[in-house]
């Protein structure tokens, strides 16, 4: 499976005095993402609609920035635009369901009487490709009497089971977790505690093949799992945790098998990537130190079944890898593309079927590469936004 770096587009930058790109808007206009290094970054920012066509969210100041393509495969693209949230902090969590929505979950703070600060889990739902974002919604935190506490909540992780409900986890004031459900009528549960002690970071939320969820939180020489035991039942500590060290953050997953989940993190000693599965029970080492969390794609390259793998390198560069699903033992090489950038890459099918990979640069502005037209996983030169 061959896979090679792209090479950066000519066009990815101006020269001083150079005229802006037909339809873009002055760079002055433009408000940049937020980059925060207190709060981790996330991968699941790029995110392919209903009708084919793919959208780029990053927080910023006060709101998200939106990107949409014209078209089904682009290369053209509107945006950024600017999708207002007063008080949210520069982090989101993105949830997709069958039917297309968008959910956008993150964190609030504003200020409350006698000198607090009101914490809030607030969302916000896109019901079609570059339609009008609904007006967000605070959902509170476990702790509504007590502000305090709930500024201790982590932030908010998000997935939609199969029936549409959408399920919203979060590290709690005890170190536990706390979890709240959405039905598909719309009406919210009241928030849950799932219990579990002693959580480092930011829990990660996955939905199998199978329909259920399963939801990972990290420890300081652990990762514990929560799982349902059947769909649209609450998610259950399981017993069956397993050893690593995370750094807080990275933790993400992919479907990998019809009962199989693949969990990915960065180790916080070394930064390198590692994987584990519940059937194989040792870790895999995959190198690539960098930093943030793993973005991740399944999908066939050339008829074989791949996972896909992207991060940010430690000179803030993206690095692309593939191998052969649940084959680590193939090993991973991690080719360095286009330039440096902030945050973490993302990864998505295009309405083409084309890996699609994007980063935000420095300057703020989204680059895209798209897979070539040619047998293995090349990418095009990258472009910008």
């Amino acid at each position: 499976m061959a896979l090679r770096s792209a090479r950066t587009s000519k066009r990815s930058g101006r020269s001083p005095g150079e005229a802006p790109d037909a339809g873009a808007r002055p760079a002055e206009s433009i408000p940049l993402p937020t980059a925060d290094g207190a709060l981790p970054a996330t991968t699941g920012w790029l995110v392919r609609g209903k009708d084919g066509r793919l959208t780029a969210y990053a927080p910023t100041e006060n709101g998200v920035l939106r990107w949409t393509e014209d078209r089904l495969g682009g290369p053209s693209w509107s945006g950024p635009e600017l999708l207002p949230a007063p008080g949210l902090l520069p982090y989101l969590s993105i949830a997709t369901g069958t039917e297309g929505y968008v959910h956008l979950v993150g964190l609030r703070r504003k200020p409350a009487p006698e000198n607090q600060i009101r914490t809030d889990v607030v969302y916000a739902v896109q019901f079609q490709t570059g339609r009008p974002l609904r007006d967000w919604q605070a959902l509170g935190t476990p702790y509504p009497k007590d502000l305090a506490r709930g500024g201790l909540l982590g932030l908010p992780s998000a997935v939609i089971d199969p029936n549409g409900s959408l399920h919203l986890f979060a590290r709690n004031a005890g170190r536990g977790l706390s979890a709240r459900i959405q039905k598909p009528t719309g009406a919210w549960l009241a928030w849950a505690d799932l219990k579990g002690s002693r959580m480092t970071g930011e829990s990660a939320a996955v939905v199998g093949e199978d329909g259920l969820i399963e939801v990972l939180g990290p420890t300081d020489d652990a990762v514990m799992r929560w799982r349902q035991p059947k769909l649209a039942a609450k998610a259950e500590r399981d017993l069956k945790s397993f050893a690593a060290h995370v750094a807080p953050g990275t933790l993400t997953s992919e479907r990998t098998g019809a009962d199989r989940l693949t969990h990915y993190w960065r180790d916080k000693d070394d930064r390198t990537v590692h994987a584990w599965r519940l059937d194989d029970g040792e870790t895999a080492p995959l190198g690539g130190p960098g930093t943030g969390p793993i973005a991740l794609l399944r999908t066939p390259v050339d008829g074989h079944d791949c996972t896909i793998l992207a991060q940010r390198g430690l000179d803030g560069r993206p690095l692309l890898a593939a191998y052969p699903t649940e084959n680590e033992a193939a090993g991973v090489t991690w080719t360095p593309t286009g330039e440096q950038c902030v945050g973490a890459p993302a990864l998505a099918l295009d309405g083409c079927g084309r890996v699609v990979m994007a980063t935000l640069s420095k300057d703020g502005t989204l680059r895209v590469a798209r897979q070539k037209a040619e047998p293995g996983l090349a990418l095009e030169a990258w472009s910008r936004v």
